[in-house]
C-alpha cells in the first residue's frame, strides 16, 4: 500500500501549494463570520426582516460553527482531512448560493446554518493537514500563514461587504463564494495528499451528542444573554439555566471521555502534554481579550463618531495588514526561538497598544488619533496567532491531529464568545453611567421642558449603543440643538466607557502573557528525518 509521509518525511513535495489551497475555504469561513454585518440595515429593508431575524442571521453561523469543531476535527481522524476539507468546501458553496437565491429571513437563516456547519467541517481540517504534510522546523512558519489568515479576514469583511453593498447587492456577498469554493475543492482534490491516521477510528456517537449539547448551551446563553438582558428567556427557561445546562452537560461528556479508553471523542491524553494543555488556557484568556479590542473600535468609530462600515474597516485596515505581515515573520522566529516567547512579547505589546488608545482616543477624536495604538496593536497581533498555534501544537501525536486541532480551535471560539458577552454586559453598565453622568451635566443647554427626557433617553441609548433621536415636535433650532447636546453627550460617555473596557481587555492579555512561562523549554527541530521511522498516515480517502 502506498505511504503518505510522517512528518518528518513530508507528506506531499508541495507543501506550501497544499496550505495555499486550503487557506482559501478557510480564509472564505472567517471572512463570512463578518462579512454579513455590514449588511444588517439592508437585510432589515429588503427582506422586510426584523432586527431580531437579521442577529440571528449572524448569530446562528457562528453558532453551529462553534459547537460542531470538536467533532468535526475528530471526523478528520476518521475519514481523512482532505475529505472533510472537500466537504465542508462543497458544503459551504452550496449553502451560500443558497443565502443568496433566500427570499425570506428564514430561508436565509437556514442557509446560514448549513454554512456554519460547512465551515466547522473545513476549520480543523487546515490546522491537522499542517502537522500532517509540514516536518516540524517548518511548522512555524506554516502557522504563520494560517495566523495572517486570522487575523486578516475578520477585517478585511466589512470593507469587502461594504463595497458589494455599494455596487451590487446583499445577495453578491454569498454568491461570490460559489465560484471561489467550486474552484478550492477541485484544486484541493488535486493536489492535497490523501491524509488519515493509519489507525481505525469509530465515532463515540453519545461523545458527540454531549458535547454538542453541552457546548450549545454555553455558546447560545453567551451569544443571547444581553439580548435577554441575562434573564427569563420563556416560562422557567431562563439564560442561567440554559448556561449551567451546558455546563454540567460538558462536564458528563469530559466525565465520560476519561471513562472511555477505546475510542474517546476528546482524547484526555491530549491534555498530558502540557504544552497543549496551557496552550489551550493561554488561547481562551488570549482570545477573551482580544476579541474585545475591534468590537469597542468599531462600536467607537460607526456610533460615536458616525463612520460608515466601509470607512471603519478602511481605517483599520493597516492593522490587518499589519497583522498578516507580522504573522508570517513570526512564524520564523517561532521556527528558531520557539513560540513560547515570541508569544509573551506579543501579548504584552498588544497590552501596551491597548493603552495609548487609552491615552490618545478622546470625544472628537478621529482615526489619525487611532494610528499609533493601532499600528502597535498590529505588530503586536501578528506575534501572537502563528506562536500561539504553535506552541500548542508542539508535541501533539499527529494521529489525534484532528481532536487536538478540534479542540484548541473550539477552546478559542468560547473564548471570543465569552468575551464578546463580558464585554458588551461590561461595555453596556459603564456606559448607563458615563451617559446618564454626561447628560445631567449637559442638560441645562436645552430647554427646561426638555431636560428630564433627555437624561432619561441617553441614559437608555447604552443598551443599542447608538444616540437617541429627538423628539418629535420640534422646531428647526431645537431639534439641532438637541441632536448637537446628544452627539457631545454621547460620544464623552461612550469614549469614558469604552476606555473601562479597553483597560479590561488589557489585563486579561497580560495575564494570559504571564501564562505562557508555563511553556515547555523549547527544542529546535530538527529538518532530518529520522531513519527507518515508520509512516503514521495512509491514502485511504
Amino acid at each position: 500500500m502506498p505511504e503518505v509521509k510522517s512528518p518528518e518525511q513530508p507528506a506531499t513535495r508541495r507543501p506550501w501549494l497544499v496550505l495555499a489551497i486550503m487557506c482559501i475555504g478557510f480564509f472564505m469561513s472567517l471572512l463570512d463570520g463578518s462579512i454579513v454585518n455590514v449588511a444588517v440595515p439592508t437585510l432589515i429593508h429588503s427582506m422586510d426582516a426584523t432586527y431580531d431575524q437579521v442577529l440571528w442571521v449572524i448569530d446562528g453561523y457562528l453558532l453551529l460553527f462553534s459547537v460542531l469543531l470538536i467533532t468535526t476535527g475528530r471526523l478528520g481522524d476518521i475519514f481523512g482531512y482532505r475529505r472533510l476539507y472537500v466537504l465542508g468546501v462543497i458544503v459551504f458553496t452550496i449553502a451560500s448560493a443558497l443565502c443568496g437565491l433566500a427570499g425570506s429571513p428564514p430561508q436565509l437563516l437556514a442557509a446560514r446554518l448549513v454554512q456554519g456547519v460547512g465551515g466547522a467541517l473545513l476549520f480543523p481540517q487546515v490546522i491537522s493537514s499542517i502537522l500532517t504534510i509540514f516536518p516540524p522546523h517548518l511548522r512555524g512558519r506554516a502557522f504563520g500563514l494560517f495566523g495572517a489568515i486570522v487575523g486578516f479576514a475578520p477585517i478585511v469583511g466589512p470593507v469587502l461587504g461594504g463595497f458589494l453593498l455599494a455596487h451590487l447587492s446583499w445577495r453578491w456577498i454569498f454568491f461570490t463564494n460559489v465560484p471561489i469554493g467550486i474552484a478550492t475543492a477541485v484544486l484541493a482534490w488535486t493536489f492535497a495528499p490523501p491524509m488519515r491516521s493509519e489507525r481505525r477510528h469509530r465515532l463515540d456517537l453519545l461523545g458527540v451528542a454531549l458535547a454538542t449539547a453541552g457546548l450549545s448551551g454555553i455558546v447560545f446563553g453567551l451569544i443571547e444573554g444581553e439580548r435577554y438582558d441575562w434573564g427569563t428567556i420563556t416560562g422557567p427557561i431562563s439564560i442561567t439555566s440554559v448556561i449551567v445546562a451546558g455546563v454540567a452537560l460538558l462536564a458528563v461528556f469530559v466525565l465520560r471521555q476519561h471513562r472511555q479508553r477505546d475510542e474517546p471523542l476528546m482524547p484526555l491524553a491530549l491534555f498530558r502534554a502540557r504544552n497543549f494543555a496551557v496552550g489551550n488556557w493561554v488561547g481562551f484568556v488570549f482570545q477573551l481579550g482580544m476579541i474585545g479590542i475591534m468590537f469597542v473600535l468599531v462600536l467607537y468609530l460607526q456610533m460615536a463618531r458616525g463612520y460608515s462600515a466601509l470607512e471603519t474597516g478602511l481605517v483599520v485596515l493597516p492593522n490587518a495588514v499589519l497583522t498578516a505581515a507580522g504573522s508570517m515573520y513570526a512564524g520564523r522566529l517561532s521556527d528558531t526561538f520557539g513560540g513560547k516567547y515570541i508569544l509573551l512579547a506579543g501579548m504584552t505589546l498588544l497590552a501596551v497598544g491597548l493603552l495609548v488608545l487609552v491615552a490618545m482616543v478622546g470625544p472628537g477624536s478621529g482615526a489619525w488619533s487611532l494610528l499609533p495604538g493601532l499600528t502597535i496593536i498590529g505588530i503586536a497581533g501578528g506575534a501572537t496567532f502563528a506562536p500561539l498555534q504553535q506552541a500548542t501544537m508542539d508535541g501533539v501525536d499527529p494521529r489525534l491531529a484532528g481532536a487536538a486541532s478540534g479542540v484548541s480551535s473550539t477552546t478559542r471560539q468560547i473564548g471570543g464568545v465569552l468575551g464578546t458577552a463580558v464585554l458588551g454586559a461590561l461595555l453596556s453598565a459603564r456606559l448607563s453611567s458615563t451617559l446618564r453622568g454626561e447628560a445631567e451635566r449637559r442638560a441645562g443647554r436645552l430647554p427646561e421642558d426638555l431636560r428630564a427626557q433627555f437624561i432619561d433617553r441617553s441614559t437608555a441609548a447604552a443598551h443599542d449603543y447608538r444616540p437617541p433621536t429627538p423628539p418629535g415636535g420640534l422646531n428647526p433650532a431645537t431639534a439641532g440643538l438637541y441632536e448637537r447636546v446628544t452627539a457631545d453627550t454621547f460620544a464623552t460617555g461612550f469614549v469614558n466607557a469604552m476606555q473601562t473596557a479597553l483597560v479590561a481587555c488589557a489585563v486579561a492579555l497580560v495575564a494570559a502573557a504571564l501564562c505562557c512561562f508555563l511553556f515547555s523549554p523549547h527544542k529546535k527541530p530538527t529538518a532530518i528525518p529520522a531513519p527507518g521511522r515508520r509512516a503514521e498516515t495512509t491514502p485511504h480517502d
